[in-house]
């Protein structure tokens, strides 16, 4: 027991944070707050769960082809308190770009079931280089903005997007695997990324001690994992410094299948972790805001959506069981309005935040990154 224990605690160096948090939060979560929630989505039609290899093309085809096609049914009956369907920002791999899967992908979008943003795995064999990385985001970028994907400020300028980490690496954070650019944070500034969305990675070894945050990095970008610090974001105060970090919510449940030990909640939805609502409150606990703005909560989830592990989580009766729940709890008062919102949705609404707007959320899902094509509401 004192081996699993201190394995435990090895792995949640974050643990004196999350603490502070909960003595220092709970004001946070007073009345009824609007609940932001998105859910990035690490889109990898190719992985093969456990190993290193690939799906073959057929084998990725047809996956995708299932998924648009039975994903409308799973989400379309239960919608949040704007009227609007709950939706997957996907995160697709930038060194597997598929034009015909990506056509097929983007479709789905335009239709209105979600949107589309830059993935990226590399250094795996070996350290990537900054030169190499700049290639591969911005020919993706490029690439998708042909699909009518991505976003522009304002309508205007060279595209925007958002961004996930392969194996959760963030600007060489793990150690030196998995990425190898120290300076990854200024490439991913210079070639357009308005907000990462990796974090949380615990309890992998680059998660950060700061958690449940919104905020700007505090050290260089030139240097390994600058995001390992950070100013908080606030209302009546614009942010400088970009990519934006956004964090999903990150806690010890002290509840979990009745074990002896705590369980780490991390936001993730997979086929071992459906979304209950019993996690939606650990969530909510976590009281992710822009300092000013406690009313707005924002919930920050991940998946793998195509690992077919998972299945049962992304489109069975766990999801329709929990969308259903949502809607029920919040008609009936139990929880605050929900707004179901995308990766770039979720980045307006907190940059309104920072402007010092307030009221409904549902009023700057467009503030101020809007799509290429024009989004379709379902």
């Amino acid at each position: 027991m004192m081996n699993q224990w201190g394995k435990f605690f090895r792995t949640v160096e974050w643990a004196p944070s999350y603490f502070w948090q909960k003595a220092t939060r709970r004001r946070s979560t007073a009345g009824r707050p609007h609940l932001i929630i998105g859910l990035a989505d690490h889109f990898e039609p190719a992985i093969v769960p456990g190993g290193s290899d690939r799906a073959d093309r057929r084998e990725q085809e047809r996956r995708l082809k299932y998924w648009c096609r039975e994903y409308p049914g799973v989400v379309n009956e239960w919608r949040d308190s704007d009227g609007q369907a709950f939706r997957h920002t996907y995160f697709y791999p930038a060194e597997q770009y598929d034009r015909g899967l990506i056509e097929r992908l983007a479709e789905h979008c335009h239709a209105g079931w979600g949107e589309i943003e830059i993935h990226l795995h590399h250094g795996q064999n070996a350290p990537d280089t900054s030169a190499n990385t700049r290639r591969q985001i911005e020919e993706f970028r490029e690439a998708l903005v042909s699909h009518g994907c991505l976003a522009r400020a304002n309508g205007t300028g060279p595209a925007r997007y958002a961004f996930v980490h392969g194996n959760f690496a963030l600007a060489n954070s793990g150690r030196g695997r998995f990425c190898g650019v120290d300076d990854e944070m200024k490439v991913l500034a210079e070639t357009g990324c308005y907000a990462d969305f990796t974090l949380p990675s615990a309890p992998n070894v680059s998660q950060t001690r700061k958690i449940n945050a919104l905020y700007e990095c505090a050290l260089p970008l030139d240097r390994a994992a600058p995001h390992r610090r950070g100013r908080d974001l606030r209302a009546g105060c614009a942010p400088q410094v970009f990519p934006l970090i956004i964090q999903g919510p990150l806690a010890l449940d002290f509840g979990r299948n009745g074990r002896r030990w705590p369980g780490i909640e991390n936001g993730e939805i997979s086929g071992k972790h459906s979304p209950t609502m019993r996690r939606l409150a650990l969530w909510q606990s976590a009281a992710i805001t822009v300092q000013g703005r406690p009313d707005w909560i924002f919930v920050k989830l991940h998946c793998h959506g195509m690992d077919p592990r998972d299945e049962s989580a992304m489109l069975g009766d766990a999801m329709r069981c929990f969308l259903r729940e949502v809607a029920e709890e919040c008609r009936a008062g139990a929880i605050g309005p929900v707004h179901y919102v995308t990766a770039r949705e979720m980045t307006n609404i907190i940059l309104a935040a920072c402007d010092g707007r307030s009221g409904n959320p549902n009023e700057y899902r467009e503030y101020r990154l809007t799509p290429i094509s024009a989004p379709v509401r379902v």
